[in-house]
């Protein structure tokens, strides 16, 4: 059945081959498909930097996963302007796109989710599901455009090689880091903060759990800060406050978060929550638990949420009030705090309160309180990742280049802990209940690191 759907999917898939080809491909190389096409511009502008022309126009057969402009432009800027100042980067990330042999469609087909090595021998994973073709995070969106030495599939983001940081040694480093923000991501930096600690740095890292909003208004307003942790991202107001102090924010995603939703577990009756029921919940119109499903107890709900300085509040907002803040913040009775164990503590004070904070807070707790499905997903590591899991997000840090630049200790920090924080996040013991971020996203967080540093690889 999956087989017959991607068969399906494939052959409406080749239906928008026509955009990104317009002419008889068989007769021209790889290059020369691309060269023709405006929607491979930037693509093609890199290869010819990288020297790589020569190589994708011989004899092949190669297999080219092609990035259309509007993949490079998911990129930040300084990061393609990084990429093509450094030839040996450039060469990794573009030789990643391509693989020896030509593989077809329904080569991708038969084979399954699995995995491929590129030219360069790095490995690229390919996922066959209901939704499509993935490679690596990028979607196929076109495929079998044959050339004559090969075959091109269009993907819609770029795939990055392993990058590898230079290494860091904290014994060698001293001097202050101040960092600041959300709550939600407060752990994790007091995590990297403590194992860098021990690790040797001999100067003192200090770590605020103060709210995304707060953190963002010390690290941009006040420029008091090297690092804001952030459970969303930056505004634009907060990027313009800044500017005004000549700071352009880098934004590291480092984690992934299941936001959950959280009652006692004495409360045996709620199984599972939509976004509407936690809208008419969270906003009061539902004042007794009987007024979300008459089957439930006719008891006043009782409500829990984060303050308003909070990044979990605003992801909360949006996802469920479409940005309305008015309605939760009218909800009669509703208790607010910044700090999240004040909020788990007012959700285990009675078995009809509920309340939603990070997903690394309840598993701190799940002994006593209970995860409940929201749209009938279970918050966890495969529904987060793949974001089936409705209130699944992103989490952050942000630094600057000036900073990095002038504050060698910082640059050492965050190098550290995007080298190591994938292995402290997780629902294993002693690991912060949060998700790693896929293997592109982490590739992209050391390029922005690389190109705010001017470090060489």
């Amino acid at each position: 059945m999956l087989k017959t759907r991607i068969v399906a999917l494939l052959a409406v898939l080749m239906l928008v081959i026509v955009p990104f080809v317009g002419v008889s491909a068989q007769d021209q190389t790889i290059v020369e498909i691309a060269a023709g096409n405006a929607d491979f511009s930037t693509l093609v502008e890199l290869v010819g930097a990288a020297g790589l022309a020569e190589t994708l126009s011989g004899e092949g057969p190669f297999t080219v996963f092609a990035p259309t402009n509007e993949a490079f432009a998911k990129l930040p800027a300084e990061v393609v302007a990084y990429l093509g100042s450094h030839p040996e980067v450039l060469t990794a990330a573009l030789t990643y796109h391509v693989v020896p042999g030509k593989v077809m469609a329904a080569d991708v087909i038969g084979m399954g989710s699995g995995e491929v090595a590129s030219v360069q021998g790095d490995v690229i994973q390919v996922a066959v599901s209901d939704a499509g073709v993935k490679v690596n995070s990028a979607n196929v969106v076109a495929t079998d455009i044959e050339a004559s030495n090969g075959v091109i599939h269009v993907i819609d983001s770029v795939i990055l090689p392993t990058i590898e940081l230079p290494a860091v040694d904290p014994l060698a480093i001293s001097d202050n880091i101040i960092a600041a923000g959300s709550s939600t991501v407060f752990p994790v930096t007091e995590r990297m903060a403590d194992l860098f600690n021990q690790e040797g740095f001999a100067g003192t890292i200090t770590v605020d759990s103060i709210g995304t909003g707060g953190g963002f208004e010390r690290f941009c307003v006040n420029a008091e800060t090297d690092i804001s942790n952030a459970s969303r991202p930056i505004r634009n107001e907060e990027s313009a406050a800044c500017a005004g102090n000549n700071r352009t924010p880098i934004e590291f995603y480092i984690a992934v978060d299941a936001l959950a939703v959280v009652v006692s577990n004495e409360n045996t009756f709620v199984d599972s929550l939509s976004l509407e029921q936690l809208a008419a919940i969270f906003s009061g119109e539902a004042a007794t638990w009987a007024d979300v499903n008459a089957a439930w107890p006719a008891e006043a709900i009782q409500l829990f949420s984060p303050g308003t300085d909070s990044g979990t509040f605003d992801y909360f907002v949006e996802e469920v009030f479409d940005e309305d803040e008015t309605k939760i913040l009218n909800a009669a009775g509703i208790q607010l705090s910044e700090d999240d164990n004040v909020l788990v503590q007012g959700v285990l004070g009675s078995q009809y309160a509920i309340g939603y904070f990070g997903f690394a807070y309840y598993l701190e707790n799940a002994d006593t309180l209970r995860a409940i499905p929201v749209e009938g997903i279970e918050p966890n590591a495969s529904t987060a990742e793949t974001g089936t899991y409705p209130l699944s997000r992103p989490l952050f840090i942000y630094s600057d280049a000036s900073i990095l630049q002038s504050k060698p200790q910082v640059a050492a920090f965050v190098n550290y802990y995007l080298t190591n924080v994938p292995s402290q996040l997780g629902t294993e013991e002693g690991q912060i209940g949060y998700f790693p971020v896929g293997r592109d996203v982490l590739n992209l967080d050391k390029l922005e690191w690389l190109a705010a540093t001017s470090a060489g690889m």
